[in-house]
């Protein structure tokens, strides 16, 4: 039974972050290096690992992401290998080095806690969006882990002039350098008895990238109820 179960073993760790399988986050957890993760992420680990969740420290801005577009946070410390998953959705791994990304906070899994990050309005968005719209923005140089309904696509905006529209409910990332607009449009689901069918896209242009995922997210963040 071991060999037929081989394949699946935990591999030799070859990063501090790397994928295990499509829909597992493998950390290797150090004294020092400490993980912020999402809330309740955690499947299993080897080693001594503490918990900590919603930090003193971090409550403030836990409360703008909830109150914006996210999830609580842990504070993941210790020694040994931590595994982490968000109900079999793919994860997407990235190394930043000395850059920025802006994350919608249902989609961010996991970030290495040295990094700096905040809960900021997404700007040009506000007066499409009521309230408008909350990402979470990380930047320096260190590992970030991002969740994705499905394999997700990713667009280099700097390719051409035109500019990339996007589901704001298909949205996981996108590079902060981006100027971002919305457009107002009608889906086809208004066929279709989803209420009005009325929705905003958002329009990216500039030098940067785009990540979105194969699926809407159910919170229908921009959509106008009929």
């Amino acid at each position: 039974m071991n060999q037929q179960l081989a394949g699946y073993a935990p591999t030799p760790i070859a990063a501090r972050m790397e994928n295990h399988g499509r829909a597992m986050l493998k950390v290797a957890m150090a004294s020092g290096q400490d993980l912020f993760a999402r809330t309740g992420s955690m499947i299993a680990y080897e080693g001594f690992i503490q918990y900590e969740p919603n930090p003193p420290a971090l409550r403030q801005v836990a409360s703008q992401w909830v109150t914006g577009e996210g999830a609580p946070i842990m504070k993941c410390s210790g020694d040994g290998l931590l595994y982490l998953a968000d109900y079999g959705a793919d994860v997407v791994v990235i190394n930043l080095n000395n850059d920025a990304l802006s994350v919608n906070g249902s989609n961010l899994l996991a970030f290495d806690a040295h990094l700096q990050w905040g809960v900021e309005k997404v700007k040009g968005m506000a007066k499409f969006a009521g309230q408008g719209l909350w990402n979470v923005q990380i930047a320096g140089t260190g590992w970030v882990a991002l969740t994705s309904r499905g394999t997700p696509i990713v667009v280099d905006c700097g390719r051409g002039e035109d500019e990339t529209y996007v589901d704001p409910d298909a949205l996981v990332a996108w590079s902060p350098g981006l100027k971002v607009k919305g457009k107002r449009s009608f889906k086809a689901s208004a066929l279709v008895g989803r209420g009005s069918g009325e929705a905003y896209q958002m329009a990216f242009s500039g030098q940067g990238i785009v990540v979105v995922q194969p699926s809407e997210d159910s919170t229908d963040r921009l959509r106008i109820r009929g």
